[in-house]
């Protein structure tokens, strides 16, 4: 009886990434053989360090509740690593720890944004970005690239978006779903038209920052003395540390902003978890490069599944820089029959793949970019081996 239930939640979408995942599981319990390549989430076991740092927390008597932005010992591992990697300082006033970095962007949104407030996407986008903007009243203003801009806005591109109306950027580097990364020089760009434009809050999502296959080099945005104060750095261990279920994220950001965000969060879920806070603590502590094996091995498998990819015809895929995932543009398969099947857009091919490949990917269409589909490489080489393989028999 949807009419008992508010409009704000019926017209929001599912997680097109969640919706995937959960249609492959029920294939699985089927008894297909599908593969997952849907998933943002490293096929890693959490690092020993970190584990033994969560045992001890256990043993500690850690199980309280926790402070609502977080234990301070933990807001100064945020602060020590924001000043190492990225050359950021802030205090413990601009540090708010939450439930992931999904939390830590939802409650940047409810502080900041109001009804009608615009705010710029660039597409491809991660699939939560618009509906968390549209939970506020806020709208979402998309912003095309393409492949020949490696996935990449324009300084021209972000002028021509911005209107009155216009209160925040939001945009992710590494990006999830395209792996294009921003050089310092990019965003600098991006930063000389903001400065035209002072009331316009930026969002850096950097949950993907260690992910870097050395191509070009990680820049913050709140790197630049001009757009300091008026910038979130979003991250978290999710990624990089192979900690997805530990559900912890945190933000920098301008103290009044930080205050709201603590403010919110004390009136939803309270503080995070006290043990994944604790075992957070030692994974910021330690030397990144105690994760590089991950990203080594992550390095192998995007030039596996380029190779393989660039072998099918009409796929087309940029070089990917960073995170683990692809986006090659499909769109030569539209209006093509395939087993019967009429292809129609990126939704289609999805499903296609998904029922005669058995392999689960990501419609471009939950990305604001319908000409593609994200594929993780979160997986085995022989995973991945398999997958295109399949992929490949199904659309050839």
């Amino acid at each position: 009886m949807s009419n008992q239930l508010s409009d704000r939640i019926n017209s929001l979408v599912p997680s097109a990434t969640l919706e995937m995942a959960a249609k492959a599981r029920e294939l699985r319990a089927e008894g297909k053989d599908v593969i997952g390549l849907s998933l943002g989430e490293p096929d890693f076991n959490t690092p020993d360090y970190i584990k033994e740092a969560a045992k001890q927390a256990i043993d500690d008597n850690y199980n309280s509740y926790t402070p609502v932005d977080g234990y301070v010992e933990l807001k100064d591992a945020v602060i020590t690593k924001f000043n190492r990697d990225n050359g950021l300082t802030y205090d413990r006033s601009q540090i708010v720890v939450s439930t992931g970095a999904k939390q830590a962007l939802y409650n940047v949104a409810q502080a900041c944004l109001n009804q009608g407030d615009e705010v710029i996407l660039p597409c491809p986008y991660w699939v939560s970005y618009s509906d968390i903007v549209k939970l506020t009243g806020g709208v979402p203003v998309e912003v095309p690239t393409s492949i020949e801009s490696d996935f990449k806005m324009t300084p021209e591109r972000l002028e021509a978006a911005i209107t009155p109306k216009t209160k925040m950027l939001w945009y992710s580097s590494p990006c999830n779903p395209s792996g294009s990364i921003y050089g310092r020089e990019e965003l600098r760009a991006l930063a000389d038209v903001l400065q035209k434009h002072p009331q316009i809050v930026v969002v850096s999502d950097e949950i993907y920052e260690h992910i870097n296959y050395g191509v070009t080099q990680h820049a913050s945005m709140a790197s630049f003395e001009d757009m300091y104060h008026r910038t979130v750095t979003v991250n978290g261990v999710a990624k990089a540390f192979a900690m997805t279920g530990w559900r912890i994220g945190y933000i920098g950001a301008p103290s009044y902003i930080a205050r709201a965000c603590n403010k919110l969060q004390g009136q939803v879920t309270s503080g995070a978890n006290c043990i994944a806070q604790r075992a957070v603590i030692t994974a910021l502590l330690e030397s990144p490069d105690r994760v590089k094996y991950m990203v080594d091995e992550f390095k192998n498998r995007r030039k596996l599944i380029l190779s393989l990819l660039n072998e099918i015809e009409g796929f087309e895929c940029n070089g990917p820089e960073g995170a683990f995932y692809v986006f090659p543009d499909i769109s030569a398969f539209f209006g093509k029959e395939l087993n019967g099947k009429t292809i129609t857009n990126a939704s289609d091919f999805a499903m296609y793949l998904l029922e005669y490949a058995n392999v689960a990917t990501v419609t471009g269409d939950a990305f604001g970019n319908g000409n593609g589909i994200r594929i993780s490489y979160a997986a085995s080489e022989e995973q991945i081996r398999e997958a295109i393989s399949r992929i490949k028999a199904a659309v050839t």
